[in-house]
């Protein structure tokens, strides 16, 4: 699903993108300084490896998401917004961004129920 940036106003534009177990849901708004404030929620269960026993296993994903898109290079003002995502051609594709978050969750440190009682 790709949403064309500036057609972004105060209005949420809401989403929702899911993919095998995930479901990504939330809105896009327009907040100032050509950002897009993006709210969303990450649910369902995660393919990752155990980083103990290296098996794979299911991982329980429940995570509220908050950052900012900028429609074109983000530009630093006097206020420091470490979470920003800059988009080049005024289209953010939602999978895309679903699935950077994604493979954010799996890069952390993830054990099984198994390594996690022993």
């Amino acid at each position: 699903m790709k949403v064309i940036l500036r057609k972004v106003g105060q209005t949420p534009v809401d989403f929702e993108v899911k993919s095998d177990e995930i479901t990504f849901k939330g809105y896009l708004q327009y907040d100032a300084n050509k950002l897009i404030l993006l709210k969303a929620k990450l649910s369902g269960k995660i393919t990752t490896d155990c980083d103990v026993c290296a098996e794979e296993f299911k991982l329980d994903a429940d995570e509220d998401i908050e950052f900012f898109i900028s429609d074109g290079i983000y530009e630093k003002s006097e206020e420091a917004l470490l979470d920003v995502v800059e988009v080049l051609n005024s289209a953010v594709d939602m999978q895309d961004l679903m699935n950077s978050e994604i493979e954010l969750i799996k890069s952390d440190y993830n054990s099984c129920d198994n390594c996690k009682s022993s």
